[in-house]
This record gives structure tokens, sequence and C-alpha cells, in this order.
């Protein structure tokens, strides 16, 4: 049996700049295909991080508004280097799919027509859902410690996947379920790891903290006031300028206003955030159609980066139709850009902001035990994240059944893409029966995707 790699001492920022263009370039399957990403690339492989502070770092970004692996990544590579390490990972984990989206809503608005490109994306797709499941099956062995935990994680899916309780809601109650578990069965919610057991772990940064190299809670209120100014600023001043320029009422105005309300008000994952704003962009603004919408999800679906990055699509096409003076290429680069700026600037505000303060909440026991039960329940919204994201895969449509307060997704059987179920099964068979490395079995089946899709 091999032995598990070592972590190393230290992390350089070109280092880490390399891994976090290889995540965003990597990051199909939307929040849980990343989030299973970035849990074997950063705790698995590199060991820069444990499993306990990835998972504490998940609960905080599961509680904010907008896209929450985004906003990991933001968390980890602020633990790393600091803010500029957090402004490093945000940006290289986002940037591939601003790229990719922003030349396929060309190409659509253009020819109408991106079959081509898709059909290079079905087979990553197809191995993403691999990818999620044997992640969601490696986080759940190390956070599902104990009867009680797992208890908690069935509860939270049960909940979220067939009940469709809100996600503030479930941890609230996991949080209360922690706080009174600590009191009264200790025994399943234990107190948090001492510094000297976090010192002598193989991981870099829980070492580095434990051994008083790196310590990620200290943070003046002056300089935390300071950067949520520069966060603001950076968020308001493009959209009021906008708004100067082409007037309050042009599309870019209305986007920069509408995106921004968006990160604020979307609580519960990017899928929540998508329900919002194809509502609000097909029914109240009319921007597009409801086709347009799920062509736009399709391609945010099968492309790398966060699925959020549907709104790019979204802004591309409202402002290529509705471009006021500029012309229409010009209007439709200028109103994605600007709201992919408003949608994403946020998560630095909510992580460089409020992460120093998290960090001081792992030593509190009664807090750990909260939190302990909060990461069980992040497990079951994860599996329900990894179902929907199967069903999605597999069928071509999806019912809704609903009985009073039970809501379940059916898939239509009839409705079952064999190629794409075949390349799910054979990925999994690699990477769990066979061990196959991550990034071959995605391009095998990239390959054999781009193939079946040719022949068909």
């Amino acid at each position: 049996m091999n032995a598990e790699p070592s972590a190393p001492r230290t992390v350089t920022l070109a280092a880490a700049a390399r891994a976090w263009s290889l995540i965003g370039w990597l990051g199909f399957g939307g929040p849980a295909g990343q989030i299973a990403l970035m849990h074997r690339q950063l705790v698995e492989q590199r060991r820069w991080i444990s499993d306990q502070r990835f998972l504490h770092a998940l609960n905080y970004c599961m509680l904010l508004p907008g896209p929450e692996a985004t906003q990991l990544a933001i968390y980890i590579g602020w633990l790393l280097h600091g803010t500029l390490g957090g402004v490093i990972a945000g940006v290289l984990f986002v940037l591939p799919g601003v790229i990719v989206i922003f030349a396929l809503s060309w190409l659509y608005v253009a020819f109408q027509q991106v079959g081509a490109v898709t059909a290079i994306f079905f087979g990553l797709k197809a191995a993403v859902l691999a990818v999620v499941i044997e992640a969601v099956l490696r986080i759940g062995r190390r956070a599902l410690k104990n009867r009680a935990m797992v208890a908690i994680a069935a509860a939270a899916f049960v909940a979220i996947f067939f009940f469709h309780v809100p996600f503030p809601a479930i941890v609230l109650g996991a949080a209360l379920v922690g706080i009174a578990g600590r009191r009264w069965s200790p025994a399943n919610f234990p107190a948090p790891a001492s510094a000297a057991a976090l010192a002598e772990g193989d991981y870099l940064i829980d070492a580095r903290i434990a051994r008083g190299e790196l310590d990620p809670a200290a943070r003046t209120p002056r300089r935390s006031l300071a950067l949520v100014a520069v966060c603001l600023a950076l968020w308001i001043v493009p959209v009021l300028a906008v708004a100067a320029l082409f007037g309050r009422d042009s599309v870019f105005a209305r986007q920069g206003v509408f995106f921004s309300e968006a990160a604020i008000v979307t609580f519960g994952g990017a899928y929540s955030v998508l329900a919002y704003i194809a509502q609000r962009a097909v029914a109240s603004f009319g921007w597009l159609s409801a086709g347009e919408m799920l062509d736009g999800l399709a391609l945010a679906e099968t492309t790398p980066g966060p699925l959020i990055m549907v709104v790019q699509f979204v802004a591309f096409v409202a402002a290529f139709r509705h471009p006021g003076s500029l012309p229409p290429f010009a209007a439709a680069a200028l109103g994605a850009l600007l709201t992919t700026w408003v949608t994403f600037v946020p998560c630095f505000l909510w992580i460089l902001a409020g992460a120093p303060y998290i960090e001081k909440l792992r030593s509190h026991r009664l807090l750990h035990a909260a939190l302990s039960a909060i990461t069980a329940a992040v497990v079951g919204v994860v599996l329900n994240l990894s179902v929907w994201f199967a069903v999605h895969t597999i069928f071509h449509r999806v019912e809704a059944w609903q009985y009073g307060p039970l809501h379940i997704d059916v898939p239509v059987p009839a409705s079952i893409d064999p190629a794409a179920a075949a390349l799910a099964g054979l990925a999994l068979v690699a990477m769990l029966r066979w061990k196959l490395a991550m990034g071959w079995t995605l391009a095998g089946c990239a390959l054999l995707g781009a193939a079946i899709k040719a022949l068909v």
C-alpha cells in the first residue's frame, strides 16, 4: 500500500496560482463537482489543508449568498497567502469560465449554434458525475464519524431533497442539534483538536497555524473596515458609472442593479440563484425566452467554472438585443463583463472581511460542536446537489411531483441518455475500482463523448 504524500513545508504564490488555474480549468459539474475537485486536489493530493478545516470553511461559504465553490476557493487561497492569495485564487477559479462562456455566448448570438462545442463537453459532464460521487463518499467517510453525524446528514438530505427546506433553516437546525448534543452527548460531539495535535498533522495550513507561523484570525477592526470600503467601492462604482454614461433605464444599469441584488439575496447555493435569476430575466425583464435560458444553463453546466456563470450568458444576450447607442457586440461584451463583475466581487467581500472572525470560532467548544453538526448537514446537502446533477446528466426530462409538503423531481425513464449513463458508469469504475487519476478519466471521457456525438 502506497504511503500518503507529504505536505510541502511552504507553497509559493506562483505554485498556488498554478494550482488554482488548474482547478479553474477542470472545474466542471457545478458546485458539487468543484467542491469535489478542490477536496481531491487540496486535501488528498497536495495536502495543503485538512478535512476538518476544509469543511469548516465550506460551512461558512454555504451560509453566504452566492456561489459557494467560488467562495471556498477564495477562503483557502486567503488561508495560504492572505488577501492577495484569496484574490488570486478567486480570479483564477472564475477566469476559465468567463473566457469559455464569453466565447460560447458570442457563437450563440452570431450563429445560434454551439453544437460542436457542447459535443466536446458531453463526455466531461458524464465523467464529472463520477468525480462528484467519489467526493461524496470520501468526504462522508471523514465527516460522519459516528451515528449521530450520519443521522444529521441523512436528515439534511431528506429535508432539502424531498421537502425543499431552505438551506438556512437546515443549518440553524443542525447548529441547535450540535449545541444540544455537546451538552447531553459530548462523546458524539467532541472538542476541537488541540494545537499540539494539529502541529503534528501532515497538512500545510493546519501545521503552520498550530506552530504559530500563520495566524489567519489576526485582523484589526481598522483593517477590516478599510477592506470592506475597498470592496464596496469596487462593487458599486462600475454600476454608478454605466448609469451615468448610458442612463438609469439602460440595459447596463438594470443589469448592474439586478445582479447586485441577486448577489445579496440569494442564499442556498448556485441552484437557488439560478431559479431566482431565470424567473426575473425571463418573466420580469423579458431579456430572453425560457428556452434560451435553458440553453444558457446547459452551456454553464457543461463548461468549466461556476454554474452561476449562466448570468454572463443572460447579460450577453440581453445587451446584444438592447444595445442602446453601442454596436450590438460591444454592448453584449460590456453587459456580460459588468454582470460577471457585480456577481463575483461580493464573494471577495464576504470572505476577506468575514473569514478571520470565522477562524476565531474554531477553538470554542460549543461552537465547534455546532459547526461539526453543520458539517454533517453539509454532507447531506452536497449529496442532494450530487443527486440533482446525476439526474440531469443521465436524463433529458425531469418532472416535478408534489404531494402536500413532499416535492420530488422524478426523471422520465424514456428520456434516459444511454451514452451519458454508460460514460458515467465507466468513469466511476475507472476511478473507484481501477484508481485511475482524475485527469486521465476526464480526458478519456471527453474523447469518447466527442466520438459518440460525432457518430449519432
